[in-house]
């Protein structure tokens, strides 16, 4: 729809033409469980996280609380919304004329595909971020990154996804329905215009930025932690790293494997001037892809505590019959004890002179 006067009808000529076409019952059942799986899990992460935050209300660890509730209830939102569109198109027989023909359906639909799809990205920077100031400078964060303004940057974070997801509604260029019939975005098939391919790489870039920064800030935090284990002689901080570090990497692996695909395949599809060569069986795939981040984003950063790496150390080292690694009592002090020795080595005041606060880094 380049700018028509009817983006409805002008929507509905792909749907004569499509070339593809998914079961019917295939794809409610797979609907359906994506949405319900993604609602318990968020749901269940925000009832933890509820209960974690009245125990650390008044701590430093109150900013990632925030940032983690706050990335939980998007992904419910999101899955909540979406997945009840998704379903209702697929209960209608995806026959977009009888019941979006002002494209009003359509509109919202991606509206929140695309404010869903990069709130929880922009959330997951700045919570890389938020670690990495924890770690790196403890006591910057202890006095800085106060709940007032973790807030703020929540604000900012879903004006900003708002706005990105409204661009193209105030610019008069409506969201088309795909060829798959299934769900709406930008346009993506005989993209030739300089704006559709504008939103396109838009899209893209500000997602794999996003992934770019939370990779880079998890590195620098899982590099400082490795060298203040080695540095450490107390024994009371190596259950802390190894919580954080295998946190780190699951983080890491689970966007950049779910979202890389979509991300990858919208740019392609928006450097390309002519027809685009991606099959809408391909976009559909990256599409679910990233629909699992969602469902994996509270097991990741909310669900994958002490308790259950405790577990899995031990069913491991039963399972190998091999000493690992020395692993003490999981206290709840050892964070502390883990943060003096990089607050001491690096901050020039002595360490009698400055009351450190915990650092806010993993939910218990």
């Amino acid at each position: 729809m380049n700018g028509s006067k009817s983006p409805g009808l002008a929507a509905f000529g792909i749907l004569k033409n499509t070339t593809c076409h998914t079961e019917k019952k295939i794809s409610v059942f797979f609907s359906i469980i994506f949405m319900t799986v993604g609602i318990l899990s968020n749901s269940l992460a925000i009832a933890i996280l509820m209960k974690a935050y009245q125990r650390f209300r008044q701590k430093s660890k109150a900013s990632f609380l925030l940032l983690a509730s706050g990335l939980v209830v998007t992904d419910l939102f999101g899955h909540l919304i979406n997945g009840a569109i998704a379903v209702f198109v697929y209960a209608s027989d995806k026959d977009w004329i009888r019941f979006n023909q002002s494209n009003i359906l359509c509109s919202v639909f991606g509206i929140c595909m695309v404010f869903f799809g990069l709130c929880p990205l922009f959330l997951g920077s700045v919570m890389a971020v938020e670690r990495c100031i924890g770690v790196t400078k403890p006591i910057f964060h202890s006095t800085k990154m106060t709940s007032k303004h973790v807030k703020m940057m929540l604000t900012m974070v879903c004006l900003f996804a708002v706005l990105i997801a409204l661009l193209p509604i105030l610019r008069f260029r409506a969201y088309q329905i795909q060829a798959s019939r299934t769900w709406c975005f930008y346009k993506t098939e005989h993209v030739e215009d300089w704006e559709d391919r504008f939103y396109l790489l838009l899209f893209s870039c500000l997602g794999l930025l996003a992934l770019a920064i939370s990779f880079l800030c998890n590195a620098v935090t899982g590099i400082t932690l490795l060298r203040v284990k080695f540095k450490s002689q107390q024994r009371q901080g190596r259950s802390h790293h190894f919580e954080m570090i295998i946190q780190l990497l699951a983080i890491m692996c689970v966007s950049c494997i779910c979202w890389s695909p979509f991300l990858v395949t919208m740019a392609r599809i928006g450097i390309n001037e002519s027809r685009s060569k991606e099959t809408c069986e391909t976009i559909l795939f990256a599409l679910r892809m990233a629909t699992w981040n969602q469902i994996l984003d509270p097991w990741v950063y909310i669900l994958l505590r002490k308790a259950v790496l405790k577990n899995l150390y031990k069913i491991t080292r039963g399972c190998c019959g091999v000493h690992i690694i020395n692993l003490h009592m999981w206290e709840l002090s050892s964070i502390k004890n883990s943060l003096k020795v990089a607050a001491i080595s690096e901050s020039p005041v002595s360490s009698k002179q400055i009351n450190l606060q915990p650092l806010s880094s993993v939910g218990q």
